[in-house]
């Protein structure tokens, strides 16, 4: 705060006070306490000195200059530094933290909320737990815009809920039990899953809790497990999956021309999200290698190269270097601390 705003400050408190107001208050409003007002009226002077040096940690010009290239460069203009950073590991590269790349962006104005929507909310109903693929699936329908106005098409989707692999999608113009049955069943065939295996979770909808899906998840052997009635966010992990594929740049505003052009566009993602996407989830690994077991390497991997950047510049590390630990389990709508304890 300058001088003159100091100075202000002094003007309006005491104007206040002489027309009635109490002093603490009228420190109140302006979001200072009184012992700070009695010290600007000896001086309203910064008097504090502060660090005239650098931190002997702080990077250099020419390594804040790769930050920004880096960040800005084709490859990576379109990702977030939580993107970026293990992509560069992966490559056994380092560039600066993840901290340090938000905080440049954020300093030379680049970092913005591009979603078109809010953050997410969750509520959390019953905890389930998963500490490998193929334990608890989560799935749920989603509405895809057709050319024409007020035609949908339905995109039935279930996902392994420890990997966040896509294990199965299908699309069609109708929305009901008897598809929804068929394709659970598909699902289960081709990820060979045997009865009493797996958890399959969704929300309250019709095609999740008609008799047809039912009488098929007990053929099946697999356990159902519902969200709360008109509480979405007991699914998040299926809700997070649709905000992906629908925030994501390609996916055409204004509909599918066809169901077979959206078929198209659905496969491409679906082969992106598995094999491409580092999912902040599992510790920015893809769900394919999160399913297969292949992450352990690569973290590992990521691990080395951070210890070895810490080996070169060990200033710049007051603590361990950045946690690449393997997810081992995941949990779905987990219990609060104290509802654990209570238990």
């Amino acid at each position: 705060m300058s001088v003159e705003d100091r100075t202000e400050c002094l003007y309006l408190i005491e104007e206040a006070v002489q027309s009635g107001a109490r002093k603490f208050m009228a420190c109140e409003t302006l979001d200072l306490q009184i012992r700070t007002i009695e010290r600007w009226k000896k001086t309203p002077e910064d008097g504090r000195c502060g660090p005239h040096n650098s931190p002997s940690n702080a990077l250099t010009t020419e390594e804040r200059a790769k930050v920004l290239e880096v960040a800005n460069s084709a490859e990576y203009a379109n990702l977030p530094p939580c993107q970026i950073v293990p992509k560069l590991a992966d490559k056994g590269e380092y560039v600066a933290s993840e901290s340090s790349f938000y905080r440049i962006l954020n300093e030379e104005k680049l970092l913005t909320h591009r979603s078109r929507s809010n953050p997410r909310v969750n509520k959390k109903p019953e905890e389930l737990v998963a500490f490998g693929p193929n334990q608890i699936w989560s799935w749920d329908i989603t509405y895809l815009k057709a050319a024409i106005k007020g035609t949908y098409y339905f995109l039935y989707l279930p996902m392994d809920v420890f990997s966040r692999l896509i294990v199965h999608w299908e699309i069609h113009e109708n929305e009901n039990a008897e598809l929804a049955s068929a394709m659970i069943d598909k699902a289960c065939c081709i990820n060979q899953i045997a009865k009493k295996q797996i958890v399959l979770h969704s929300d309250n909808g019709g095609p999740m809790k008609g008799a047809t899906m039912l009488a098929t998840l007990q053929r099946l052997g697999v356990a159902p497990s519902f969200s709360r009635p008109k509480v979405s966010n007991d699914n998040p992990y299926s809700e997070s999956l649709f905000k992906t594929l629908k925030y994501c740049p390609s996916f055409p505003e204004r509909g599918f021309a066809s169901i077979n052009e959206a078929k198209m566009w659905v496969g491409k993602f679906v082969n992106w999200y598995n094999n491409v996407h580092l999912h902040s989830g599992i510790n920015f690994v893809t769900p394919a290698s999160k399913h297969c077991g292949a992450d352990e390497k690569i973290l590992k991997n990521r691990h080395l190269v951070y210890e070895l950047a810490k080996a070169k510049n060990p200033n710049r590390w007051s603590k361990e270097t950045r946690n690449w630990s393997k997810v081992d389990k995941v949990e779905l709508n987990p219990r609060k601390t104290e509802e654990k304890l209570a238990a």
